[in-house]
């Protein structure tokens, strides 16, 4: 039997309350995600339709910080990242400053396949979306009641004292960007990466999630990688690109180059960075530097597994 295998994060950075109190619906989540993609697999479908199947269960769920779930910016809006990438051809698509689309990886995907162009962004990607009947959500869908009780905080922030203003940006890293890797029967692996952005950020803010290269990456002949964590620290370091780079220059395996980005290269970076990846013998690494990073993965020879915090990892993420 070919050798299959999906991973997926549900966003890496400080623990928090939230995070807490809700452990086991994270825990959940990150489990049907990976079901979902690993089911398309098992069937025959492609490295593509399983990364994008796994991200949009993801972006459905109001938990995590992506479609439904996204934060607010600083004017109480929904403002959307997403990017795909095919290791096969190199093909990607991707789509920054997204309204009202309810699965923007899928956004993403449909730039790939059905423009000439790679990124798209504000009403010129809703524009296409609608032009292609992409389904739309009304802004009451994607706003949740604890998201908005954190946008209030985030905007009396300069009311407040330094340990309030604290625990403020501590607030506005609790939820993460959401991602998946995968490989199919046919050797090719695919990356595929969402988000809702930063809570509280400037209006326009483009994320590191839209950006192939730093959000997605996918190259058949090393790996698939999505990142996760601090958005500007990833696009200054080109995370996602960076450890397909490290395996091919360096001759890394796929978990040595994960932890060679995060560990050493990137040790002294003063910011939440964490990767997940899968290679084309089915392989899968991760590494973060941060609290915790949500994530769970299977493969054709390695059961379920789901993990949250470092120390309840139930095995090697390798095959």
């Amino acid at each position: 039997m070919p050798t299959i295998a999906i991973a997926v994060h549900g966003g890496a950075g400080p623990d928090s309350e939230q995070i807490k109190q809700n452990i086991e619906g994270y825990k959940k989540g990150i489990e049907e995600a990976v079901q979902a993609g690993y089911r398309v697999l098992e069937e025959g479908g492609s490295a593509l339709d399983a990364v994008e199947e796994a991200v949009n269960y993801l972006e459905d769920n109001s938990l995590f910080n992506a479609g439904k779930g996204s934060v607010l910016n600083e004017n109480g809006e929904v403002e959307m990242d997403a990017s795909i990438m095919s290791g096969k051809d190199k093909k990607c698509g991707a789509v920054a400053i997204v309204h009202h689309v309810k699965n923007p990886v899928t956004l993403a995907r449909a730039v790939m396949e059905k423009t000439p162009h790679i990124y798209l962004g504000d009403m010129g990607a809703i524009s296409f979306a609608r032009q292609i009947h992409i389904e739309m959500r009304p802004d009451a869908y994607f706003f949740t009641e604890y998201n908005y009780e954190q946008y209030e905080k985030t905007m009396q922030e300069q009311h407040r004292s330094p340990a309030e203003a604290a625990d403020v940006e501590l607030r506005r890293k609790e939820h993460g960007t959401v991602g998946a890797v995968a490989l199919d029967k046919d050797g090719n692996v695919a990356a595929a990466t969402s988000t809702g952005g930063l809570d509280g950020k400037k209006a326009s803010r483009i994320g590191d999630s839209s950006m192939i290269g730093v959000g997605s990456y996918a190259d058949n002949n090393t790996c698939a990688i999505s990142s996760t964590g601090d958005g500007e620290v990833l696009i200054q370091h080109v995370a996602a690109f960076q450890v397909s780079a490290i395996m091919e220059y360096k001759g890394l395996e796929l978990q040595d180059a994960c932890n060679f980005l995060i560990h050493r290269k990137c040790k002294e970076v003063k910011g939440d960075m964490g990767v997940i990846g899968v290679d084309p013998q089915g392989n899968i690494g991760f590494a973060f530097n941060s609290e915790r990073m949500h994530r769970g993965w299977r493969t054709s020879s390695q059961p379920l597994q789901v993990s949250i915090y470092p120390e309840n990892d139930a095995g090697s993420p390798s095959k």
